[in-house]
Formats: structure tokens, sequence, C-alpha cells
């Protein structure tokens, strides 16, 4: 049985009912979950609980609905059916444990405003709207750069920054939010090299120090080194789990088809022995 909407008769409102297969402690817990762009379907009945302090990749062709899942459990795109649940509540109730890099693609890097600034953004709800900013706030904002290599351009406008120092900078405002769960849009699309070491070592970390971190990614030859969990996506869900046990030949076939280039890279990644974190 799945998640279940009830109606309380004392407060009249919804309230979460989570079926068997379903933990209340799970972290993100999608609940038979549809989604749909003008009315044409982009996920199908995805169910399915990501663990705690995970480092949890989310693999799939183009279209398969990576983003939109990110997004859908974010309230930032409508769902047609289901749920999604942040340790057992409602993302609106359990805001302020969730932390969210988009694409780098969708911001408007042009807005005539400093990285410590970006930056501070995710200390907004800690400290609140149209409050001043404290020695304590922006300390935590300087931080936050400085773990992600990007201390010595606090004060650089961003539209002057490279893609990936644009990219560092969106993960130091996540990390400035101190938050419990982190969702990440391809964070490492189009970076450099030490860029991406950058960034995994940060996720690595945040992982070890029991976060979930949850990110959109293409290149499969890294799928095993960088992580030790996976949703593998096609509309629906093809397999989720550890990834020694589902980041398989033929779990790959089924999520990627005819896509024989990308089953040919997959495949020299499991080659290399299937290196997990």
């Amino acid at each position: 049985m799945s998640a279940a909407s009830i109606v309380d008769a004392s407060a009249g409102s919804p309230v979460s009912v989570i079926g068997p297969e379903h933990s209340p402690t799970a972290p993100v817990s999608i609940h038979d979950m549809t989604v749909a762009y003008h009315r044409k379907p982009v996920l199908w009945d995805v169910d399915l609980d990501v663990p705690q302090g995970r480092l949890v990749g989310i693999i799939g062709p183009n279209g398969a609905g990576k983003s939109t899942l990110i997004k859908a459990a974010l309230d930032l795109v409508p769902r047609v059916s289901g749920e999604v649940l942040i340790y057992g509540k409602p993302f609106r109730r359990q805001r302020r444990l969730v932390a969210y890099v988009p694409q780098r693609e969708s911001v408007d890097w042009d807005f005539p405003i400093c990285a410590v600034e970006v930056v501070m953004m995710g200390r907004y709800g800690m400290m609140g709207w149209c409050r001043p900013v404290t020695r304590a706030h922006r300390r935590a904002a300087l931080q936050a750069l400085d773990r992600v290599g990007m201390a010595d351009f606090a004060d650089r406008q961003i539209s002057n920054l490279s893609g990936g120092q644009q990219q560092r900078i969106f993960l130091a405002r996540a990390l400035a939010q101190e938050a419990r769960i982190y969702f990440m849009d391809e964070p490492f699309a189009s970076v450099d090299a030490a860029t991406e070491r950058a960034i995994i070592a940060v996720l690595t970390d945040l992982k070890n120090s029991g976060k979930t971190v949850l990110v959109v990614h293409h290149d499969l030859q890294t799928v095993s080194q960088y992580f030790d969990h996976l949703i593998m996506l096609n509309m629906r869900v093809v397999a989720h789990g550890p990834t020694a046990e589902v980041f398989t030949p033929e779990n790959l076939a089924r999520t990627y088809g005819g896509r024989l280039t990308l089953l040919s890279e997959a495949a020299e990644a499991l080659a290399r022995g299937g290196r997990a974190v």
C-alpha cells in the first residue's frame, strides 16, 4: 500500500499516511508520483525511499525525467499524482532542511551581485528577510566559500567568474544553508577537472557527516567512483539501490535502450572494477 492522504476531522487538513513499504524516517520518500508537461507524461509511478547519509546518483538518458524528479520533489513543478515526503512530512513543512543547486544554465549570471552575496542567500532561512546581515552570518558565508576554494573571490561580481567558479559559488550557497538534504542538478556539467574534483570532495564530506545528497549525473564512467547509491531512471524507475548491486549491464541496457555509445562507456566503467565511494 502506498502513501495516501486522509483528512483529519479536527483540523480539516490532509494528513500523510505512510504505507508499510515506506519509512517515515527516510530523508526523501516518493510515493506513486506521476508528472506531466502539457498532458504529456514525463515521469510515471515513481515510488522509492532514499536512504539516510548516502551520495545518490540519478542517471538516465536525455529526457528520462531526471531534473523533473528533483523539481517535483521540491514543488517546483506540479505533480499529476503522488506525494513526496521529507522525513515523513511535506516539503513545504521541511523546506529549511533542504538545499538545492539548480543547473547553471538556469541562472541569470548577469545579475549585479557579488559572490558572497549569492552565498548569503543560503542564510535567509535562518536570518529572515529584510533583516540586517550579522557578522555571524557573513562569517558562515565566507566559510562556505572557503570550503569550495572560492574565499579569494568573495567580492567578485558573479558575471566575472568562469563557469566552474560560478558552479562552486552555488554549491557554497547550498552549504551555507546548513541543510540535511542536498538536491543538485548536474553540478559537474561543463566544469573543469579541478572544479569537478573540488565538488566531489565536498559532496563526499557531506555524506560522511550524515547528510543525504542527490545528484543528477551524466558521466557513466564516474558513477561507480562517485556514488554509493543509484536511481536509474527512464520515465519510470528502472532500478534503485546500492551502486554495487544495481549498476549492471542488464539495468544499463534497460535504462538506456539502444544508445550504444552510452552503453559502451558504461561497459568500460564496469570493466574498471566498479569502484565505490
